[in-house]
């Protein structure tokens, strides 16, 4: 998978600006505040459909303007695709190859994306929220039953949180057992396919958390191990542990169990990443779950997924970096930097110049 060219209007700081990208290393540099950011931003936008940075889609439109615009013609093991996005105050209009597109889902898995920063820290750092997120974006690319399934699922949940909060206890329990069997359902997907995915990702990125640290850290990943069995026996489950929760749920006014309160175990050297990884540790245990996905994408999908790294060469060390750029020999990668020099190592590199919003080729 390979992004060919990029047409930014009235996003963030550009006005009118495209570029165009090769199918290895493309460098996007220049000082600070400049745009290099905001031009990564729009690929992992038309990849996935949001932002890495915010959630409302109206703070991408260039300050004064009434709607954005972003558009990509990429091409993949299937052909030469385009991907239009208007986005408006009120809402947005996408294109796929001039039709329009209506669903969420229709987004996902058109361009392959994998975005990193050292925002991307809070994956080990911040609470479960974070990891769901990361579980999330990356199976939603790769399996649209699993976006599906979450989309109903996150529709149920926040309907049966709505209901626990009713002062009517009689219409609660009377209710709580319709909502429950479609709540048991769509969250024995979601947990299977969580599974599924750590059960693949975990010995990756266990592989390039070695190649990184040169042997001296060990890295171990795997899901909680609350939610285990096939779909149909976890279904059942699930509705038992919901039914026998009733007054519990009541009490607290919230759904207590299921799959959004999923998280990862990660673990450096036998001990709770979470807890305990130093500064250093965090960036490579991060690092290397963002590099195995890449790995999960060619493994599931068949082709590479385009790589975006944002300003990630700041936080690592030298032997580090030559290692990050010795990974992305095979595949699209589009990187920030400040200094284009310091990733070149050799590499035929497409360096592109980001000054005020303006790309310099």
């Amino acid at each position: 998978m390979r992004i060919k060219n990029l047409k930014l209007k009235n996003f963030r700081n550009y006005a009118d600006e495209s570029v165009s990208f090769a199918d290895g290393l493309n460098v996007l540099f220049g000082r600070n505040a400049q745009g290099k950011t905001n031009c990564a931003e729009a690929v992992y936008y038309l990849c996935t459909g949001t932002s890495p940075r915010n959630r409302r889609d109206k703070q991408l439109i260039r300050h004064g303007c009434e709607q954005a615009e972003i558009s990509a013609t990429a091409e993949g093991r299937y052909g030469e695709i385009e991907l239009y996005a208007k986005i408006c105050e009120n809402g947005r209009e996408v294109r796929l190859n001039g039709a329009r597109i209506t669903k969420n889902a229709d987004i996902l898995g058109n361009i392959y994306g994998i975005f990193f920063s050292p925002h991307e820290l809070r994956l080990i750092q911040d609470g479960p929220d974070e990891r769901r997120r990361f579980m999330n974006v990356s199976i939603s690319q790769l399996s649209r039953p699993y976006f599906t399934a979450l989309s109903r699922y996150n529709k149920i949940l926040d309907q049966r949180n709505n209901l626990l909060k009713d002062r009517d206890i009689n219409l609660v329990m009377d209710t709580l057992p319709v909502w429950d069997e479609q709540f048991s359902k769509y969250a024995a997907i979601v947990a299977v396919k969580r599974s599924e995915f750590i059960a693949r990702l975990a010995p990756v990125a266990e592989r390039i958390h070695s190649n990184l640290t040169d042997g001296a850290e060990e890295l171990k990943i795997s899901p909680e191990k609350k939610y285990k069995g096939d779909e149909k026996e976890l279904a059942a489950r699930i509705f038992n542990e919901l039914q026998n929760s009733y007054e519990r749920d009541v009490r607290l006014g919230y759904t207590a169990s299921g799959p959004h309160r999923d998280d990862i175990d990660i673990v450096i050297n036998g001990e709770d990443a979470k807890a305990f990884a130093s500064q250093g540790q965090t960036r490579t245990a991060a690092l290397s779950m963002k590099l195995a996905e890449v790995e999960i994408f060619k493994e599931i999908s068949g082709e590479y997924p385009v790589l975006v790294l944002d300003d990630v060469m700041s936080e690592l060390d030298l032997p580090r970096r030559k290692k990050l750029v010795g990974f992305t020999q095979g595949l699209q990668t589009i990187l920030t930097c400040t200094h284009a020099e310091r990733v070149l190592y050799g590499r035929d590199v497409n360096k592109i110049k980001v000054e005020g919003g303006k790309i310099k080729h």
